[in-house]
């Protein structure tokens, strides 16, 4: 089963006597550690969080006039499945990754800055489910911060409808999350810096 993850900010660092510090970021996982330089006492313990989705999303979207578009249908799919399918006017249907997707919302979102928002394929992908997973799921501040600087994204959809069924799609999405902290020690210590030292699972 596929599964959407994001790592979140240390929980806990069990550390005495820091004389400095480093943080490393890993990017793909978005997992952010901190922790000392070698002087460290070596029973150190690093800590994080681990968010995982069993779900996503699946928007269609359709071009109503020239480029102009409206969502007309979400569902929640397994995460492996998200996409969005785009209907054009002229008869031809695009299906779209996450990734591709991110990439036509970061580029809009950096062009015409904090106040976006059109009738445009980039809004429908932001405001819809696809900016929902982009910016709760995993993480995406930018995304995240866009959306809620304009939370009425009701006039995005075709239909009171597929607004409300959209709705129940992200709830679904959300319901899927599930939290595991990993605890891991430094390099100096006898485990190693990914050395797992245990971990919960949660639902949320």
């Amino acid at each position: 089963m596929a599964v959407i993850k994001k790592g979140l900010v240390i929980r806990k660092v069990k550390h005495i006597g820091i004389s400095g510090a480093f943080i490393m970021a890993l990017g793909g996982a978005g997992v952010l550690f901190t922790g000392c330089n070698k002087g460290g006492n070596q029973e150190e313990e690093y800590s994080y969080e681990e968010v995982s989705y069993t779900k996503g999303v699946i928007s269609h979207i359709k071009e109503v006039k020239p480029g102009e578009f409206q969502i007309t249908d979400e569902e929640s799919v397994p995460a492996s499945d998200a996409k969005a399918i785009v209907s054009y006017l002229d008869g031809h249907t695009d299906t779209l990754s996450v990734e591709t997707s991110k990439a036509l919302i970061d580029k809009e979102i950096a062009n015409s800055g904090t106040q976006y928002h059109s009738s445009g394929l980039s809004s429908m992908l932001l405001y819809g489910g696809m900016g929902y997973m982009l910016g709760s799921m995993m993480g995406n501040n930018r995304i995240a911060q866009q959306r809620a600087a304009y939370p009425n994204n009701a006039g995005f959809y075709g239909s009171p409808a597929a607004y409300n069924k959209a709705q129940a799609a992200q709830q679904d999405v959300s319901a899927s999350r599930s939290v595991r902290t990993v605890k891991s020690r430094p390099t100096n210590s006898r485990s190693g810096f990914m050395g797992a030292r245990g971990s919960r699972s949660s639902g949320g």
